[in-house]
């Protein structure tokens, strides 16, 4: 995995295994790489990941069985979802805004943009 500078390496591994869940790699209730397993494919430190499923075990997405492993909680993908629609809503949609209110485009453009995309999608 290719990291980027500015964010924690452990942070950019528990969002790719919440992008894993989300996509439906790993349902809900389903048990999740190893520490060891996961450290390894991604080539990381074991700590580094024992730190992501700490953060993401925290926020209720990822629990532990002992000595089973880790597994994907029955309401991940909400608490996934929804902690991503938030920090949408109050860090990119205002610099949105502010770049359609510089450019002066108006919502309406945006609005007939956003059908045309979905409906090419459905």
């Amino acid at each position: 995995m290719i990291f980027k500078d500015g964010q924690p390496i452990y942070v950019q591994i528990a969002e790719r295994l919440c992008d894993e869940i989300l996509s439906g790699n790993y349902a809900p209730d389903t048990r999740v790489p190893g520490v060891r397993e996961y450290s390894a494919l991604l080539e990381v430190n074991a700590n580094t990941t024992v730190k992501s499923y700490d953060l993401l075990s925290q926020r209720g997405v990822i629990y532990q069985k002992r000595g089973m492993g880790y597994f994907v909680a029955a309401d991940a993908l909400k608490l996934i979802l929804d902690a991503r629609r938030s920090h949408f809503i109050s860090n990119t949609l205002p610099d949105f805004i502010q770049q359609l209110q510089q450019l002066q485009i108006p919502f309406s453009e945006v609005e007939n943009a956003y059908r045309e995309a979905t409906e090419k999608k459905s």
